[in-house]
């Protein structure tokens, strides 16, 4: 359940700022240049948030199925890509601001990540229903 918890918010807060909060500022028609700033700040704040649920649903499989599954399992190296893009987009955020479109991709790259984790199954479970313990 933590597992998917933590995807549904990382996830989620992803593409709601990019499909969401971007073009209703567009709509309602704010400066540019204050669209690009706000969708800057909440992208940072996302991707950080995200790198944060990443860290903790890293663990939750290592939990669940071991060590050796951060590398060994799809979701683990999905994980592991997601976690890379996100400190590639701060390291290119902070190294090199004038890359916008590096900044874009990381970010691009974290999404469809979260995506394909939101396919995945969850980890430690089989797809039944677990009894309750005594």
């Amino acid at each position: 359940m933590l597992w998917q918890l933590t995807q549904m918010l990382w996830v989620g807060g992803l593409w709601l700022i990019h499909l969401g909060l971007q073009p209703v500022l567009v709509q309602i028609e704010l400066a540019p240049l204050l669209i690009d700033e706000i969708s800057s700040v909440f992208e940072v704040l996302v991707v950080g948030f995200s790198a944060a649920c990443l860290i903790f649903q890293a663990l939750v499989l290592i939990q669940a199925e071991g060590l050796v599954s951060l590398w060994r399992d799809f979701r683990g190296q999905v994980l592991l890509m997601a976690l890379y893009a996100c400190a590639m987009f701060f390291a290119v955020r902070v190294g090199w601001p004038d890359a916008q479109r590096w900044q874009v991709f990381s970010y691009m790259v974290l999404g469809f990540s979260g995506l394909v984790l939101v396919l995945l199954p969850v980890p430690g479970w089989s797809g039944r229903v677990r009894e309750a313990h005594p």
